[in-house]
Formats: structure tokens, C-alpha cells, sequence
């Protein structure tokens, strides 16, 4: 086995047979984005591409790219690395047309869905931008909103919406049947001064953006406090499929990253209009791959950030002192997990 590889630590907990079944791949899939940067798109301007305040982004499991493009009122459609491939939209109040859309967000199916600051609504789309349903008013009745930022959809199909004015969170069906709601403003547990961006992991935790008590706040699918820690200004917020936490702090410029219980692990980013830097970042989202983008409003584009995987590894034959030894280690235990390290003499990357 070639040990001259990037020092990579796996959590396994799995019984012996399952990591035999690991090694006989040849491959041990872990995902981590370690915030390097990769491209950028956009530039100011109404143009194809081009950008007036990108204020969110939203990635679906093809791995294209939706942004809000906020004081252009439209939404913008990319692939991955940024080449232009649709929009929709145009100032107004009819279906399809916006005014000043703030939040999107794409359910498993493709369809999309945006938030409108002044015509307080959510509508409903399809991946090419036809238009499907919408729901919400002015006001603070339930299903009512007086200034809706954060959009975000579980795998259920159920819909989050963050009420900034109303200090609360909203929970709708896919076609914007009224479910819930959370929140009052305050500094309390499950209170708020602002919420701002909202997402969702694969377990149906909800995480929010306490953007002006400083904080991330997360709860259950209904509304039931869990935990909160500190970040500076929060405005956007995103999971990935590891259950990562990536939070844009809008007046630090950077991107944070925690673990799902507030742990912080990393961060990125200054403020500037350089590769990596930004300035008042503001949505955040993260592909399949661990590929993080952000909306970098104030320079007005996207920028995409890499994720780490460990190389391909030659599978190790089951009787070789290594993975014997290995799976010597994975058996012992009432919890049959262990903290496998292997350090590298030199940096693969």
C-alpha cells in the first residue's frame, strides 16, 4: 500500500465485514470542502451572467447553479463551473415576475422555489423557470409574510421560509399548504433579531441564520430548539451530505464551516474583491462533491470552492498484516468503532 498519500483521518464505525467491503473497492469515499478556491462567474451588469446583487444560490443534484439575482429581479440558472444557461423572471407582481427576490432553493425533483422581499410570496418553478404555484401576502397571519429571506426544502418536500420582519420561520408543503411556524423576537433560545438564511440537513434539522443576535440556531422539523452557537453577522447557511455546517459572515467576509452540533472546524475568505475574498457574502450552498459556492453580493458573482477526497488506494489484500490488524481494530469494542490515522511523509496535493 503507498503510504506516501495525504494524511487522512476516517471515522469508522462498521463492523469488520463492512470495512473489508471499504478496502476490496479500493476506495475510501470521504468529502470534506477545505475552502480552495476554483472559479468565479459574473461580473456587474443585466446581462447574461452578469449580476446586481446576487443575494442566494441554490445547487441541484445535476450540480447546476441557481442565483437570485436580487435588484435585476430574476433568477439565473449555470452549470457548475459557470456557463450561463437560463433565466427567468422581470420586475412586477404577475406569476413569474419578481420583486427583489431574496431566497432560493431547489427540492429533489428540480423544482425550484424564491422568495420575494416586497411582494411577500414564495413561488414555485420548474428547473427551466416555468412557472408552477405561489402563496403568501403581506401580513403576519399564518401563510402571511412581511419580509420573507431564507428558502430551503427537505426531503420530504416540505418548505422553510425565514419571516425577517416577523422574527419566525414558516413550514409549507411543497404546494404552500400552511404546516407551522417558530419564533418571536428576542435574544431567547428559539427567539430572533433577523433571521436570515435557513437550511436543511438530511435528518430534517433546521438550521437558522440569527443574523442580528449572532448566531446560528438549530431546531427540529418542528420547531423544537436544539442548540445555537456564535457567528458574527450570519446572512447565508448550508449543509452538505456529511452534515456540515457552512455559514457566510456578511461583515467578516468569510465562509465559516462547523460541524452539525456548532463545532467550528474551518474558514475562508477576507474582505476584498480578490480570488477568495469577498465582500458581504451572502448565500451559501454546497454541492454533492463538497463543492461550496457563494454568493458574493457586494462583487457582485459567484464563486465555487473545492472539496478535499483522499486519492484512489490499491485495495490491500484481507490476509496482509495491515488490514488484518485493521479489522482486528474495527471488531474490538462493545461500539465496534475506532479512529483509523494514516500520516503521509509527504503532502499528495
Amino acid at each position: 500500500m503507498n503510504r506516501r498519500s495525504v494524511c487522512t483521518c476516517l471515522r469508522i464505525s462498521a463492523t469488520a465485514a463492512l470495512a473489508a467491503a471499504l478496502f476490496s473497492v479500493g476506495v475510501l469515499p470521504a468529502f470534506a470542502s477545505d475552502g480552495t478556491y476554483l472559479t468565479q462567474w459574473g461580473s456587474y451588469g443585466t446581462g447574461n451572467g452578469q449580476f446586481h446583487r446576487p443575494e442566494s444560490v441554490a445547487v441541484d443534484a445535476s450540480k447546476n447553479v441557481y442565483v437570485a439575482d436580487m435588484d435585476n429581479d430574476r433568477i439565473q440558472k449555470f452549470s457548475s463551473t459557470g456557463t450561463y444557461i437560463t433565466q427567468w423572471g422581470g420586475h412586477g407582481t404577475g406569476n413569474g415576475q419578481f420583486d427583489l427576490p431574496n431566497g432560493v432553493a431547489v427540492d429533489s425533483s428540480g423544482n425550484v422555489y424564491v422568495t420575494e422581499l416586497n411582494n411577500s410570496r414564495v413561488q414555485k418553478f420548474t428547473s427551466t423557470g416555468t412557472y408552477i404555484t405561489r402563496w403568501g401576502s403581506y401580513g403576519t397571519g399564518n401563510g402571511q409574510f412581511s419580509s420573507p429571506g431564507g428558502v430551503a426544502v427537505d426531503s420530504s418536500g416540505n418548505v422553510y421560509v425565514t419571516d425577517r420582519l416577523e422574527n419566525r420561520v414558516q413550514k409549507f408543503t411543497s404546494t404552500g399548504t400552511y404546516l407551522t411556524q417558530w419564533g418571536s423576537i428576542g435574544l431567547g433560545k428559539g427567539q430572533f433579531q433577523g433571521p436570515f438564511g435557513v437550511a436543511v440537513n438530511a435528518a430534517g434539522d433546521v438550521y437558522v441564520a440569527d443574523r442580528f443576535n449572532g448566531r446560528i440556531q438549530k431546531f427540529t422539523n418542528t420547531g423544537t430548539y436544539l442548540t445555537q452557537w456564535a457567528s458574527n453577522q450570519p446572512d447565508g447557511v448550508a449543509v452538505d451530505a456529511g452534515g456540515d455546517v457552512y455559514v457566510a459572515d456578511n461583515t467578516s467576509g468569510r465562509i465559516q464551516k462547523f460541524t452539525s452540533t456548532g463545532t467550528y472546524i474551518s474558514q475562508w475568505g477576507s474582505s476584498g474583491s480578490g480570488n477568495g475574498q469577498f465582500q458581504s457574502p451572502a448565500g451559501v450552498a454546497a454541492d454533492s462533491a463538497g463543492d461550496v459556492y457563494v454568493a458574493d453580493d457586494g462583487n457582485d458573482r459567484v464563486q465555487k470552492f473545492g472539496s478535499a477526497a483522499p486519492p484512489p488506494v490499491a485495495p490491500v489484500p484481507a490476509s496482509s498484516p495491515w488490514s488484518v490488524g485493521l479489522l482486528a481494530i474495527l471488531g474490538a469494542g462493545a461500539a465496534g468503532s475506532a479512529l483509523l490515522t494514516r500520516h503521509s511523509s509527504s503532502d499528495a496535493r
